[in-house]
């Protein structure tokens, strides 16, 4: 594949050529192993490798690679768990100019079906079986259909006919095979796309983002300076691989520093808590509920985590009472950021923040990206009034795949139109409200109400539904089903909704967590559904109490 339709022109290279830092993620690697090739690189629950290892690991894969007929621009996906087996493949793939597709672990058959049509993957890695799930059972039932697919490698006992067991790239000694200077003929342009990651699909099909070893590089960077990281930090990522977080700033940034990169495939505050004090982790990033269950831990006051400092929440807002709660028992600071798929993040608080802003705002820019808040007409809002937030910088995404019609109708005067509102104060600093998309936020996990909606449609006995988030003190949003059945037919239970959509293979997390059965919708004259009005009535159903 590889020839992509993007922004990239002559005049946007100039425009951020001094800004970008013109590298891959193998330049920081080949700089990691040079200074330290003993440091441990990647810790997780399988191994533990050293810079030099993980080198040498990552020509030994990009050689099979080539080998089972991989190249420049052919699209690896990876439906993997936090394992070292997606950074290696990731690496890998870069080393001969491929491009990582990264698959979230919950997806199921519309999801993946969809994705590796659109990205016409070449090749896909999975696990045998992750949390109860058989992936190759799953891939077994699509893969007649993808067209483009050579290869399905899988991790674990299990591998079927017709797919691989990746110790078959990873174990056979194919740099004995075939010289190691075939990688350095390899030319690869920083403005090359590396990464395409799908949105989770807000108002229709998912889109694949697609970024450039620059537009990763650059907002990686970005948190070196703000966070005062060196290559002695450590940095825990249990956000999946497969979100731009975990992807840009789990698999990435410890290789940008030099540091090491302790990895968990399964969230769990007890081992987090653990790890910090076994590997003496420094910094996360990840979701909301992550930091409230590592602040409402039993005893956590009574933890030796001295050498824990920052958790970066990204995701939904901090709630100011977790602030509070935490400054009564631990001594790492809390900040928070703003950020999408398509820009990575774009805004985060500081440590020497007051905490004012620590609890009040979602940061302020980092150097070179540019956010403007804006009314219906696109006019500049005053300080403090909320409107439509736009964004634009050299860590910008470069197109949606195979959609620039999308890319271009998102996008204004060179502005990215994020579909997030928010308001500015004075100093810059903004503070997200609301979203003019129609998604649920669970967790920092996108819920795609579109799809969802779609799904409960085709319900022999449902007339219409409509999926709107209600509030939760955890999680911070859930998904709320209002349904109104069709004509005689008995109102079905949460139970009965939930066994529909197993059937339809739709992922557990994207499920209704409250279910409202109603005779009508509220509607405007013309008959279209109030939605905002079904918000209203679960929210102040459901609204916790703030403390």
């Amino acid at each position: 594949m590889g020839n992509f339709e993007t922004l990239l022109t002559e005049a946007y290279i100039a425009k951020y050529q001094e800004v970008w830092p013109n590298k891959t993620i193998l330049d920081y690697l080949n700089q990691a192993i040079q200074k330290n090739p003993n440091k441990l690189a990647i810790i997780d629950k399988k191994s533990r490798y050293t810079y030099a290892e993980l080198g040498k690991l990552v020509d030994r894969v990009a050689i099979g690679l080539i080998e089972y007929g991989l190249g420049k621009g052919d699209v690896i996906s990876l439906q993997l768990p936090n394992w070292n087996e997606f950074i290696i493949l990731h690496l890998a793939a870069t080393r001969i100019g491929a491009i990582t597709n990264p698959l979230v672990p919950i997806y199921r058959d519309r999801e993946i079906n969809y994705m590796i049509k659109m990205s016409e993957a070449k090749m896909l890695v999975i696990p045998d079986t992750f949390r109860n799930f058989d992936y190759t059972e799953m891939v077994s039932r699509l893969r007649d259909g993808w067209e483009s697919l050579e290869h399905v490698f899988v991790i674990g006992d299990h591998v079927p006919e017709k797919m691989k067991a990746l110790s078959c790239l990873t174990d056979e000694p194919w740099e004995n095979k075939k010289n190691l200077a075939i990688l350095d003929r390899i030319s690869i342009n920083p403005n090359d796309v590396t990464e395409i990651i799908f949105t989770s699909g807000t108002t229709g099909k998912p889109k694949g983002v697609m970024h450039t070893h620059n537009t990763l590089c650059v907002s990686t960077n970005y948190w070196i300076n703000r966070l005062r990281l060196t290559s002695h930090d450590v940095m825990f990522m249990a956000s999946t691989f497969a979100h731009q977080t975990g992807f840009g700033y789990g698999v990435r940034l410890p290789f940008h520093i030099g540091g090491t990169g302790v990895y968990q495939d399964i969230w769990n505050p007890h081992e987090f808590i653990d790890l910090i004090k076994k590997e003496n982790i420094t910094f996360t990033a990840s979701a909301t509920p992550f930091l409230q269950d590592t602040i409402q831990l039993e005893g956590i006051e009574n933890q030796d985590i001295g050498t824990f400092r920052i958790f970066v929440s990204l995701g939904a807002p901090v709630p100011r009472s977790l602030v509070k709660e935490a400054k009564g028992k631990v001594n790492f600071k809390i900040i928070a950021g703003w950020g999408q798929s398509e820009n990575g993040l774009v805004t985060l608080t500081s440590p020497d923040d007051p905490e004012e802003k620590l609890v009040s705002t979602d940061g302020f820019p980092f150097p070179g990206m540019e956010i403007k808040v804006v009314d219906e007409n696109f006019v500049n809002c005053s300080p403090n009034v909320e409107g439509t937030l736009l964004c634009r910088g050299p860590a910008q995404f470069v197109g949606y795949l195979k959609r620039m019609d999308i890319t271009e109708a998102e996008h204004r005067d060179g502005w990215f139109i994020t579909g997030d509102r928010a308001v500015m104060d004075k100093e810059g600093y903004i503070r997200i409200t609301g979203r003019n998309k129609d998604i649920i936020i669970r967790g920092g996990e996108n819920i795609p109400v579109a799809y969802i909606e779609n799904a409960l449609y085709e319900h022999p006995d449902i007339s219409e539904a409509q999926i709107v988030a209600m509030p939760d003190i955890r999680l911070q949003e859930k998904a709320c089903a209002y349904i109104s059945m069709k004509q005689g037919k008995k109102p079905i239970t949460l139970e009965d909704l939930k066994d529909y959509l197993e059937k339809k293979h739709v992922a557990k997390q994207y499920w209704p967590e409250h279910l409202e059965v109603v005779d009508d919708f509220p509607r405007t004259p013309s008959g279209k559904i109030q939605k905002f009005r079904l918000r209203e009535q679960v929210k102040e159903k459901f609204s916790p109490t703030q403390s």
